[in-house]
């Protein structure tokens, strides 16, 4: 599940600063707790959207550190050779290889479900 976007009425009042080393602090923030493999359950698809017809590999929904999240970024792009990217709970692979990223995650213990066609 996506975090909720912040809106001007969460910020408190502050709409602008002139300091740029200025970074708001939440105090109602919750860290993301980490989730075992097997509870997590992460969707993988094919993507093509505003990326020049150029398609990617898209895995989402994982929950956990931002060191997890490039750990298994890490492996998935090794492991398929490619390049790719990870921000935002989500997991880039460079080129169309839904199968072989849903094997390798099933193998790691992840429930995983092929999306979008």
């Amino acid at each position: 599940m996506k975090p909720k976007k912040k809106t001007l009425s969460d910020l408190g009042g502050i709409m602008y600063s002139t300091d740029p080393s200025f970074t708001y602090e939440d105090e109602n923030a919750e860290p993301a707790e980490a989730l075992a493999n097997n509870q997590q359950n992460l969707r993988v698809m094919l993507d093509k959207k505003n990326r020049g017809g150029k398609a990617v590999t898209l895995v989402t929904g994982f929950v956990g550190s931002d060191e997890e999240l490039e750990k298994l970024s890490k492996m998935l792009k090794t492991k398929c050779g490619v390049g790719g990217a990870s921000k935002d709970g989500e997991i880039l692979i460079q080129g169309d290889f839904r199968d072989k990223v849903l094997l390798l995650l099933q193998k790691e213990g992840f429930k995983v479900k092929k999306s979008g066609g």
